[in-house]
């Protein structure tokens, strides 16, 4: 899109940025829910964003949604206010990253110096919230780049985190720096459970919360220890799981934002229909969706969460839940829900989702649906190389036995033998 002149250009001098946004969504043939489904917020948020004409705008709300869009930072002005966009959207193309990373730059330099190198960060608040930004953009990443060719990066930001940490000069900068190490360290976790290395991940979850809990942030002790509980539910370990979801909300305390609440009872419910218990699932659901209600819409999601947690998630947890279960009318009355999810950007989460909905209709007696649903998870999984893609692959698999396999089934085997990752 040509942002030298024309109806954007106009409204960016007259202060509406909200127009702006408009513009380039309609030129980009997006929706506001599409474009609120890559910025973590709700249509309305997006809708009222885009009618707010000459006002105060959320400026971190509108970094994420220029940078989506490719909007140069400065006709939402953001030059002029210093706000620094979160990370890179998942799902721009080369150019547009590097659009993307070329305005966060110029966002980032002092106002009035145009094209000006970032001021270097002076304290450790600083320094904290320069590295806290990479971070995001890893996280962001991981949506569609193996975790094989994230690794390495992740690392190498680790080492670097560390190395800064070891001069920070001052108490209070030492547990800025260690509540970023903390979560560097959960998306190193991440990345190793995501290429099937179950020992690496648990290591690295552990180092995730020992620096969660020097940072004395209890909202990010609670995530780490939550991130971990999924973890060793999905290892099958779920009596410990449930016990790190409880010592979670007891580091929560009475004050926490809902969707730290809303998401520890997902995980729970998840758990409790990994146990095989559909009565604790479905009431941990119910409260999931409770919880839900109380998270503001048109707020970005609090740090540590990168992306938003909202009605959707719920029904993609009720989703897992009755694919564990056996229970297909759990997944295909929650599939429409579930729905944009299933199209979000984040490829390797739509996969395993997509192995619960094909888990829901073999249930129900619906082969070829399944397995046509199983074959194209599988197919993202080899794409990213996601080990855990395949794994689940595999486990799904197991559940239907025959001597004589119709052809659907034999060419899904084919896939699954040359599995190599």
């Amino acid at each position: 899109m040509n942002w030298s002149g024309g109806v954007a250009r106009e409204a960016s001098r007259a202060g509406d940025y909200g127009r702006v946004i408009e513009v380039a969504r309609r030129a980009a043939r997006m929706t506001q829910r599409q474009l609120g489904d890559a910025c973590g917020l709700s249509q309305s948020a997006v809708s009222r964003m885009e009618k707010r004409g000459v006002g105060d705008y959320n400026m971190t709300i509108l970094a994420r949604a220029a940078g989506h869009l490719g909007i140069p930072p400065t006709l939402v002005g953001l030059a002029e206010t210093g706000s620094v966009p979160a990370a890179p959207a998942e799902g721009l193309e080369p150019v547009e990253r590097r659009q993307f990373i070329a305005g966060a730059l110029a966002v980032a330099a002092p106002a009035g110096i145009t094209g000006a190198l970032p001021r270097l960060p002076q304290t450790g608040a600083d320094q904290a919230e320069v590295l806290r930004v990479a971070t995001s953009a890893y996280r962001r990443l991981d949506a569609t780049v193996p975790a094989r060719q994230l690794s390495d990066a992740v690392q190498g930001h680790m080492r670097l985190v560390r190395t800064v940490a070891s001069q920070a000069p001052d108490q209070v900068a030492r547990a800025e720096l260690a509540a970023v190490g903390s979560e560097v360290a959960s998306l190193a976790g991440w990345l190793s459970w995501d290429m099937a290395d179950a020992g690496s991940a648990r290591t690295w979850y552990g180092a995730a919360i020992k620096a969660a809990r020097r940072s004395q942030d209890r909202l990010l002790i609670a995530y780490q220890q939550g991130s971990l509980a999924q973890f060793e539910v999905e290892a099958g370990n779920v009596s410990q799981g449930l016990g790190l979801i409880r010592g979670a909300r007891r580091q929560l305390g009475t004050e926490f934002p809902a969707i730290a609440a809303a998401w520890l009872s997902a995980l729970e419910a998840v758990a409790h229909a990994t146990a095989g218990d559909g009565r604790a699932a479905d009431q941990a659901l119910l409260v999931s969706a409770s919880e839900v209600e109380q998270i503001p819409g048109e707020d970005a999601p609090p740090w540590p969460w990168v992306f938003a947690f909202d009605e959707r998630k719920v029904a993609a947890a009720r989703v897992t839940c009755g694919a564990r279960l056996a229970r297909p009318r759990w997944v295909l009355t929650s599939l429409d829900d579930a729905t944009a999810a299933l199209s979000s950007h984040h490829v390797k989460q739509r996969a395993l989702l997509g192995l619960d909905v094909a888990a829901g209709h073999m249930a129900a007696g619906n082969l070829d649906t399944a397995f046509a649903l199983a074959a194209r998870s599988l197919d993202a999984g080899l794409t990213l190389r996601s080990g855990r893609v395949v794994e689940r692959a595999r486990a799904f698999r197991r559940t239907y036995t025959s001597a004589n396999p119709p052809s659907l089934i034999r060419d899904f085997d084919a896939k699954l033998h040359d599995a190599y990752l």
